[in-house]
């Protein structure tokens, strides 16, 4: 089997495993649990906290002791025993600490896995910009694949959804020691205090422009994980309108949020194009635009004559996720010595999944209970939705002013490792 056929199949199953359930995580939590919005903030922020420090250390630990290939196994293998246990949690205090224990280790390995794969293209002399991102749509597919099974299969708010990620983070954990290993390479790096804790990719802060850039990072990381919080339970709430509550979009919601996924399928084989074409800083700001859009859409959707407006959104998110998650890190590698490669990944995961999406996670969650929860314990969708769009319309504003940046197209062609 081909390099490229092998690194489908991890990127297929390593979204395959989030697709189970984080899209589906808030309907179990609303419509079976009923557990207030605070508790699933922290649910949320679980991958938020998490990131702060692990891919950083497990990038750390690939750069300097472990193969990456071998420690995204260990990862995966442990992410699906934690899994497995969490049918059986009934309180929001012990769930938040299990969700805790799994994101630890399965946040390292979105990191961890593209490390793998920009390793071993290099190694077979493959240019990275230009032949990842087929490779990792295969991860959205994947992704679309776990919702529509959990949609159909009736597993939207049971508890079953969490043992299909498990089976399927387990077969990752044991495939991925079967491909191309993926050696430290910070190993022959001069040895001082900075080295020895392997902080080299700290050093890229001392760049004005890549200091910039994770910091927007960290503000845009705020919005990646809105609507995965809350877009399904969105839909679900519709039910309890009586002209909405026997429409496809209500009693489906999961496969719906999934043409998100499939328009990420398109958008992500663009990505090569745009940042030849546009550079980083245009296709980031693409982002940022399609991320107003986005929440905009979502205020005034609604299953029925509004559901355009909904599927509008759902497609504008492949350029909203795509433009800044993918291309962000392709410059990341771009800016990156071989040394740190997998330190740098896990700088700018830090940034996005960790220090953003643990506020985003934090703050939404106290703001919907404070601001947009009613007296009768409904949600003001429309003015949740809207404050997100304000959020990343500010956001954009600041990037284009702060964000110095000359493009140049040379920056993305890549060299093979020797």
């Amino acid at each position: 089997m081909g390099i490229k056929a092998r690194l489908t199949i991890l990127n297929f199953f390593q979204f395959f495993i989030w697709g189970s359930w984080l899209l589906t995580i808030a309907a179990y939590w609303f419509q079976n649990k009923n557990w207030s919005g605070t508790d699933f903030g922290a649910i949320f922020s679980t991958m938020g906290i998490a990131s702060l420090f692990m891919p950083a250390i497990a990038g750390i630990i690939a750069d300097r002791w472990v193969n990456a290939e071998r420690l995204y196994g260990i990862f995966h293998i442990i992410s699906a025993a934690i899994l497995f246990t969490v049918p059986a949690i009934n309180d929001p205090d012990t769930m938040f600490w299990v969700m805790m224990a799994d994101m630890v280790f399965y946040m390292p390995t979105l990191a961890l896995g593209i490390t793998v794969a920009y390793s071993a293209l290099k190694t077979k002399g493959l240019d990275v910009v230009r032949d990842y991102p087929p490779i990792r749509v295969w991860g959205t597919v994947g992704f679309i694949v776990a919702l529509w099974i959990i949609s159909l299969t009736g597993l939207e708010t049971a508890p079953e959804q969490f043992y299909v990620a498990a089976a399927a983070s387990l077969f990752l954990g044991l495939y991925s020691f079967t491909l191309p290993a993926c050696p430290p390479l910070g190993k022959a790096q001069k040895h001082n205090l900075v080295s020895a804790l392997g902080l080299h990719a700290f050093s890229l802060f001392k760049s004005y422009k890549m200091a910039i850039f994770f910091i927007f990072a960290m503000l845009l990381g705020a919005a990646l994980q809105l609507t995965n919080a809350y877009g399904d339970t969105f839909l679900h709430d519709f039910k309890n309108i009586p002209e909405y509550k026997d429409l496809v979009a209500v009693k489906y919601p999961a496969i719906v949020m999934s043409i998100s996924q499939i328009s990420e399928t398109l958008f992500i084989l663009a990505i090569p194009f745009f940042l030849r074409r546009f550079g980083i800083k245009k296709v980031m700001l693409f982002s940022m635009i399609a991320w107003v859009l986005r929440f905009g859409l979502f205020a005034y959707g609604n299953p029925a004559d509004g559901l355009w407006m909904i599927i509008a959104s759902c497609i504008i998110y492949g350029m909203a996720f795509d433009f800044f998650n993918i291309s962000g890190s392709l410059y990341v590698e771009s800016q990156s010595e071989p040394g740190i490669r997998a330190s740098a990944q896990g700088l700018f995961m830090m940034m996005t999944n960790g220090f953003g999406a643990f506020f985003g996670s934090r703050i939404s969650g106290i703001v919907i209970d404070t601001f947009f929860t009613r007296a009768d314990g409904s949600f003001d969708w429309r003015g949740i939705w809207l404050s997100f769009s304000a959020y990343a319309l500010v956001v954009a504003i600041l990037f284009a002013l702060f964000f110095k940046h000359k493009h140049d197209p040379e920056a993305f062609k890549t060299a093979p490792v020797h």
